[in-house]
């Protein structure tokens, strides 16, 4: 059968490239008897692809049996896998076969693979090697020839790092891994999924089939689909049931989506984001300002040590403008500097003699390099530059005025 044409039996919508690599991979190692592991975020449809696997192998016409393992207590798994002798444990009153031993000959679907026993996976990796298992309670030997297709939404690497799943079934379980592709990655699809959903569920409360508009159609690409296929078709039976509108715009279907964590509907950007990048900005602002400390020092011991080794620079040059760098104030006016030491004129030479009253100047300075006292002395400046004006003052400073009303009263800046 070609790609089509499995589509079509097992009811499988969409034309995404992930979906397309994922059901060619399963038909390609179909006819051999190797292990594969299926993996895939809840909802995407997982269980399609041990059917289509099955249906298209040599065992076609044996067993296939799906079995859910997250759903079935601990104490009984190794019961419902490999059987039982009677009296084995308290009810069991008779013998009892497993899904191993009645699925010998096709195909056994371990969902949920990830919630597995240690124990139980103990036994299972047994039957995967050898293709044997021992009943509970019982001490002979028994043979299957079963193929084994898993499916887990679990990270097996991160559980296998906690412990919880033991590494070498996981790579018995990957010899061939198929992984199912999110709904929000297959963005074309999720209209066309919508609407065979809406068609169906017409059929079956006989009604007419909803309509989405464009603005609704934009808003079912955009959600991120947390619940992928399955939340997907829940949503549109609830519309289908509660909305009287058969045509449904995009402020009414936004009700029936559920926001999670603050990322299924980017479009919604809350003041804690905000905030946040308020702070960025302001964080950007001071480091800034203290690299430009910085690089003025080094500047300043380059001059100083260039005037030790040469003695003497013109005042027209390079260092010139240094200097006036180092001791010119916002506004041009020249300051001297915090520690009265008086700047050379340029034109002197500098002598030997002097060498020793020449010190780092990094000494000297005193200033604070305190983010919160930088921040402070940058809002102050910029309250004086618009006068007081906050609104300008928050422009200037590239964070929003309701941060800047937040750290002057935190700072306690009078204005």
């Amino acid at each position: 059968m070609d790609l089509q044409q499995i589509k079509q039996r097992f009811g499988i919508i969409g034309n995404s490239f992930g979906l397309n690599r994922a059901i060619d991979v399963a038909v390609q190692v179909a006819p051999t008897d190797l292990s594969v592991l299926i993996t895939g975020e809840s909802g995407t449809g997982k269980e399609v692809m041990p059917q289509i696997i099955h249906q298209s192998s040599a065992r076609k016409h044996g067993s296939y049996i799906a079995v859910n393992c997250g759903a079935i207590p601990e104490g009984t798994i190794d019961s419902e896998l490999f059987g039982h002798e009677k009296g084995a444990f308290t009810g069991a009153l008779s013998d009892r076969k497993g899904y191993f031993e009645e699925a010998n000959g096709g195909t056994i679907f371990l969902d949920e693979i990830g919630e597995l026993p240690l124990n139980t996976q103990v036994r299972l990796l047994r039957v995967l090697e050898a293709g044997e298992f021992i009943k509970v309670g019982s001490s002979k030997v028994l043979k299957t020839d079963v193929r084994v297709v898993a499916a887990t939404n679990v990270k097996m690497e991160q559980a296998i790092k906690e412990g919880k799943f033991r590494e070498d079934l996981f790579y018995r379980l990957n010899s061939v891994p198929i992984s199912i592709p999110p709904l929000r990655e297959r963005a074309d699809d999720i209209y066309l999924l919508f609407r065979k959903f809406a068609n169906d569920f017409a059929t079956r409360y006989r009604m007419p089939a909803i309509r989405l508009t464009d603005d609704a159609k934009e808003m079912l690409l955009r959600y991120r689909w947390p619940g992928n296929i399955r939340q997907l078709k829940n949503i549109t039976e609830q519309i289908s049931v509660i909305e009287q509108q058969r045509e449904i715009n995009g402020e009414a279907i936004t009700k029936y989506l559920p926001y999670h964590s603050g990322d299924n509907l980017p479009a919604i950007i809350t003041d804690h984001k905000k905030e946040e990048s308020d702070f960025s900005n302001e964080r950007e602002i001071l480091y800034k300002v203290l690299f430009d400390m910085k690089n003025d020092m080094n500047d300043l011991k380059k001059l100083v040590l260039d005037m030790m080794e040469n003695g003497g620079v013109n005042a027209q040059g390079e260092h010139a403008q240094i200097i006036q760098k180092l001791y010119q104030s916002e506004d041009g006016d020249f300051v001297p500097n915090n520690n009265n030491v008086q700047p050379m004129p340029y034109s002197q030479p500098v002598h030997k003699e002097h060498h020793e009253s020449i010190q780092d100047t990094e000494e000297f300075v005193e200033e604070s390099l305190s983010l919160a006292d930088k921040e402070i002395e940058l809002i102050k400046k910029a309250l004086d530059k618009y006068n007081g004006r906050r609104k300008q003052a928050a422009v200037e400073l590239g964070i929003s005025e309701r941060t800047l009303y937040r750290k002057i009263k935190e700072y306690q800046i009078e204005r």
